[in-house]
């Protein structure tokens, strides 16, 4: 009794550090993008946008909500499949994540941005459709992130129409 005790426990720690990787997963794609707008709220301001673009303020609080959803929804379909092939295309649409800031903000690449964005979109799609079989919750975590992505793209293809 006491060694199926003690591998529960185990279990039930693997679970937390599993969480703990999520999260850093997904601080790592927040990171690349921080650091890709350091410094970019005068940029961003600089930048003819449209009259509904939000100010920059606004885009850290929304991120680190969205960023803690995204790290539970990979959680959560991890802990019933392993690794699956669902994961990867999580892990995709997180690579695209994370490179946007460094192309929009770094380089002013604002078409290219539109691009990655525009796929970023799409990945996540596939995502909430491969972990809806899994996971209904890790697939409605996803939702509201599709919606800013949404968001994001219409503003990044706004941007960049008004600043060519």
């Amino acid at each position: 009794m006491t060694s199926h005790v003690m591998r529960g426990g185990q279990r039930s720690m693997s679970q937390w550090w599993a969480l703990a990787g999520f999260g850093a997963a997904v601080a790592a794609a927040a990171l690349l993008g921080g650091l890709g707008v350091a410094g970019t709220a005068g940029e961003y301001q600089s930048l003819r946008q449209p009259e509904w673009a939000p100010p920059s303020a606004v885009f850290g609080p929304v991120w680190t909500v969205l960023y803690a959803m995204i790290a539970v929804s990979g959680w959560l379909v991890w802990r019933r499949t392993g690794w699956s092939p669902a994961l990867n295309w999580y892990a995709a649409q997180l690579v695209l994540n994370a490179i946007w800031t460094p192309i929009f903000f770094g380089f002013g690449r604002y078409g290219l941005a539109l691009a990655d964005i525009v796929v970023l979109w799409v990945l996540i799609g596939v995502t909430v459709w491969k972990f809806r079989p899994i996971s209904r919750t890790a697939a409605g975590l996803l939702l509201p992130y599709w919606a800013w992505v949404t968001f994001a793209t219409a503003l990044n293809a706004a941007i960049w129409q008004m600043n060519q």
